[in-house]
């Protein structure tokens, strides 16, 4: 059943990524609909840590749909779940026309995005919260399989002889991040997982380092986000470590990375697609009654990145939208 639902979900992406080219080869929104005098408020809220590159992608994609299909995208983030479900309240208390939400501490956000669905309020999930996001009525998902992305990870792993995995977990108690890793270890079964402060790349550095020189039969380090797998790449340099760095997310350096060998590959999500389509989703909803999906996560990843393909991506990298 969950890998009818996988097939499913690739496709309903597919058609959803052609539908947007030839919207654009069109002319953009204005071909899909004349209504765009029409004005929306759409409140895009996340769980982003200060100094995360990667939500930057999320706003880019965010705010390029916005800005074609004239909507005021109103930003606010909070990594703490408590936080994060008052910024939610607040955008039901002001009236927003849609709501789009991440769910990476879904017993805390998730009531709060149940109250916008019960007060009318188009709601779409996306980025975490993959199997959590039915539960509180929404009816929208937009991101990867974390539990496929991870297992992706350690297959690759597994593929090219497998060996000992450090599995590094940079936000406590965040679903997606446990996914991830319990998918590399469901493929890859000789792996721990780390528990690292991402918010403090210097303390992530040094306590990698120092598990590297602990146990120097560790082979691969597996790494959730861009900023951390450069923190382990300057960890193996300083140990001496031969470990090979593989990383979730990408951005500029971590393309660099790529390109000139220190990192592996890169398990891509594809952030700048979770943020224009959780845009754009919202704004069918909202002018044609659409509803992508059909209940079933709409997937934008996992996206493998290595030297077979960087040269054409590492660009898109360097632009913030990929």
């Amino acid at each position: 059943m969950r890998s009818i639902r996988k097939t499913l979900t690739v496709a309903v992406a597919a058609a959803s990524v052609l539908a947007l080219a030839a919207c654009s080869s069109q002319g953009g929104a204005q071909a899909q609909s004349g209504a765009t005098d029409q004005s929306y408020v759409v409140a895009m809220i996340t769980h982003e840590s200060p100094g995360d590159s990667f939500w930057d992608k999320v706003r880019a994609g965010a705010e390029q749909a916005a800005g074609e299909l004239n909507v005021e995208l109103r930003y606010s983030n909070n990594p703490d779940g408590g936080q994060q479900a008052t910024l939610v309240q607040n955008a039901i208390d002001s009236q927003v026309d849609g709501i789009a939400v991440t769910l990476s501490q879904a017993a805390q956000v998730g009531p709060a995005a149940q109250r916008a669905v019960d007060a009318g309020i188009p709601t779409v999930a996306f980025n975490s919260g993959i199997e959590e996001y039915p539960t509180y009525g929404i009816g929208m998902y937009f991101g990867s399989d974390e539990t496929l992305a991870g297992r992706t990870a350690g297959e690759r792993i597994a593929e090219a002889g497998g060996g000992r995995t450090l599995c590094v977990i940079h936000e406590q108690g965040s679903v997606s991040l446990e996914a991830r890793c319990a998918g590399v270890l469901a493929t890859s079964p000789d792996t721990e997982n780390l528990q690292v402060n991402g918010t403090d790349l210097p303390s992530v550095q040094q306590t990698i380092g120092a598990k590297l020189q602990q146990d120097p039969s560790i082979t691969h380090v597996v790494t959730l986000g861009a900023p951390v797998a450069l923190a382990a790449s300057q960890a193996t340099a300083e140990t001496g470590s031969r470990a090979e760095i593989i990383t979730f997310d990408l951005n500029s350096d971590v393309a660099t990375a790529v390109q000139d060998g220190r990192i592996s590959f890169s398990i891509d999500q594809q952030p700048y697609v979770q943020g224009y389509m959780s845009v754009q989703s919202l704004w069918l909803n909202l002018t044609n009654g659409n509803d992508l999906g059909g209940g079933l996560p709409v997937l934008t990843g996992p996206s493998v990145v290595d030297s077979s393909n960087i040269a054409e991506i590492a660009g898109y990298a360097a632009n913030n939208t990929r």
